[in-house]
């Protein structure tokens, strides 16, 4: 399986979606690199095998089926010769639009968008780090892990704490 916990924290482009999602908070990305049972559950949720799913980062070789065979914004970006879709000129498109208000994990695409521009992308996966992470014990959480999956803190990170309404909603229409 993927990377050291420690190198998730050194910028890695391959880890700063297109779109502006931080591959380090999904929850596939944190099942493939350090829980295989998370993975696993995954898997059974979702009637797929744990090798569909493992993933190592947008940019990466081996992405999850759903963003290999569903993400339109990595071909789109390529066709446009661009990096992130806030270079392209005609962002934010409907395409992305639309992704972003389908689940409360994309709520703050806009904000990384213009993020990545005004710093770069190294320094904004740096406040990636630093707004996903627990503040107890500084593990990366997902969006969607509501307590720290290390230490039990509540919230699990500030991103949590920031969208916490529309997480639970989210995960009611899951059970």
């Amino acid at each position: 399986m993927g990377r050291t916990n420690e190198s998730l924290y050194m910028p890695d482009k391959r880890l700063a979606a297109i779109c502006g999602l931080f591959c380090p908070a999904c929850t596939v990305f944190i099942g493939t690199n350090e829980d295989p049972e998370r993975l696993k559950g995954i898997a059974e949720r979702f009637q797929r095998s744990v090798e569909e799913l493992e993933c190592e980062g947008c940019r990466a070789e081996k992405r999850c089926i759903y963003c290999e065979s569903n993400c339109k914004m990595v071909k789109c970006a390529a066709e446009r010769g661009v990096d992130f879709c806030g270079e392209c000129a005609e962002y934010p498109c409907a395409v992305l639009k639309l992704f972003q208000a389908e689940r409360p994990h994309r709520n703050e695409l806009w904000k990384s968008q213009e993020r990545i521009k005004e710093v770069g992308y190294e320094k904004w996966y740096t406040e990636m780090i630093e707004h996903y992470s627990c503040p107890e014990c500084g593990t990366l959480n997902s969006a969607y892990d509501m307590v720290c999956r290390k230490c039990g803190t509540t919230p699990s990170c500030t991103y949590v704490s920031l969208h916490k309404d529309e997480i639970i909603q989210q995960l009611a229409k899951m059970k």
